[in-house]
């Protein structure tokens, strides 16, 4: 069986704080800080600079940073040895790595994904909160970019206006 590869559609960047709830179609690799909880409808990545402070809801999970919630996660979490998890696990499959920290308690009861239902309304608010956020950036760096090209080409109008110096 081939493993499949995770598309990570939404960064929340090293440095980066969303306060509040947090819900996104899709994968999200998280390295900044998150204080709500997190609903993701395939996997969440928290990597070694992430820190969450709230629940994790998603299918998936690959937790390298802090957690300090539960996490409902009916396929697989995975605790690196970089993770600090404060919070209860529910989850069909569990992978700790040597020197992670787990403080809770874990459930892998079969029936997780009966447990774990995602909330596809906040999901649908937040897609669309999110776009408006993304065309607006888009916006600032197209119009960052044609003030460039407009100084770069003022610069080579006035190159081209001086006289060739010739040496002999």
């Amino acid at each position: 069986m081939k493993k499949r590869e995770t598309q990570i559609s939404t960064i929340i960047g090293m440095g980066a704080v969303c306060n509040g709830d947090f819900a996104s179609d899709g994968s999200v690799r998280i390295d900044g800080t998150v204080n709500g909880n997190v609903t993701v409808t395939d996997a969440v990545i928290v990597g070694a600079s992430g820190c969450i402070h709230g629940d994790i809801n998603s299918r998936k999970a690959v937790i390298g940073g802090e957690v300090y919630g539960n996490l409902n996660v009916p396929e697989k979490v995975e605790l690196t040895s970089t993770a600090r998890v404060i919070g209860d696990l529910t989850t069909s499959g569990l992978v700790i790595d040597e020197k992670a920290v787990f403080q809770g308690r874990c459930d892998m009861n079969q029936d997780v994904s009966k447990k774990v239902k995602l909330n596809n309304k906040a999901v649908k608010a937040m897609k669309k909160s999110a776009k408006s956020a993304i065309v607006e950036a888009l916006r600032e760096v197209e119009a960052g970019a044609e003030e460039g090209s407009q100084e770069n080409a003022e610069k080579t109008d006035s190159a081209a206006d001086e006289e060739p110096k010739t040496t002999e």
